[in-house]
């Protein structure tokens, strides 16, 4: 091994007094790099972006007409609204498990064997790139909801928790996909992972009412943590009662992060030390 080599593997290059190995540097310099990909990959992009716009356009018009909204008494755009914003977060955050996949199988990893980087930054550049993007993605889809005709009510304080639950989501989504991209072995089982997350509020109360789906279905879209996400949603935005779907959400949000990101530094330290 050169002598570069060995000493960008053992960190003896650092500098005296610098920063230019730290944790912070190097999760920097990896979001940089997640973010400049995710440019170099339009068509990503695009589908991240007008898929779930796509969708509400869909069933605003198409179905909208046919599916009433229950007890709620809500018109069906402010009704599904949520979901869909959910979805529009989600679907990009699923998209992580291939971006790491990718890393993983297409040599990169052995690149960053030669650098002193801490075993928790690769992925956790991936997941706060994520975040950054697919949080845009989620404004976007706002911002055509509005122009579909949603209106919301909601105060500055409830919008600031709207972001707060929206970027949550992401950052809960990205970490189990995370993990879901080390814990595979290819690109294309990471990215089953998307259609799984796509499916899920379908079979929530936000697409349409849980009270009107047979009981199996019912006592699933009840229980499963879309549905409280969802009434979270429209209680902040709509001005509804939320019950116990606040500190349920906070729960499930809470424990994905909590659970997955330590699981999934744990599981790259393994992958790499080989």
């Amino acid at each position: 091994m050169s002598a570069v080599g060995t000493a960008a593997r053992t960190g003896t290059d650092r500098e005296p007094g610098t920063s230019r190995w730290t944790s912070a540097g190097d999760l920097r310099r990896l979001v940089v790099r997640a973010l400049r990909h995710e440019a170099r990959t339009p068509d990503a992009l695009i589908v991240n972006i007008a898929l779930p716009v796509l969708i509400m356009v869909v069933f605003v018009y198409v179905f909208g007409g046919a599916i009433t909204t229950g007890s709620s008494g809500l018109t069906y755009i402010d009704f599904v609204v949520p979901a869909v914003l959910l979805m529009s977060g989600g679907y990009g955050a699923a998209l992580t498990a291939a971006n790491i996949a990718t890393d993983m199988t297409g040599g990169m990893i052995d690149r960053f064997r030669t650098l002193p980087v801490s075993s928790w930054v690769v992925p956790a550049g991936h997941v706060i790139a994520s975040v950054i993007r697919n949080v845009v993605a989620t404004v976007i889809a706002l911002i055509a909801a509005i122009a579909l005709g949603f209106r919301s009510g909601a105060t500055v304080t409830e919008w600031a928790l709207v972001l707060a639950l929206v970027v949550g989501y992401v950052l809960a989504l990205s970490a189990i996909a995370a993990l879901w991209g080390l814990f595979v072995k290819s690109v294309q089982a990471a990215g089953a992972l998307s259609f799984i997350v796509l499916f899920l509020p379908y079979l929530s109360d936000g697409v349409v009412p849980a009270e009107t789906m047979p009981s199996v279905l019912r006592a699933f879209a009840e229980n499963q943590p879309i549905t409280p996400m969802v009434e979270t949603l429209r209680a902040l935005l709509l001005g509804l009662p939320m019950g116990d779907a606040g500190w349920l959400t906070a729960l499930w949000l809470t424990a994905g992060v909590v659970i997955s990101v330590p699981v999934a530094a744990v599981l790259f330290r393994r992958r790499t030390s080989a």
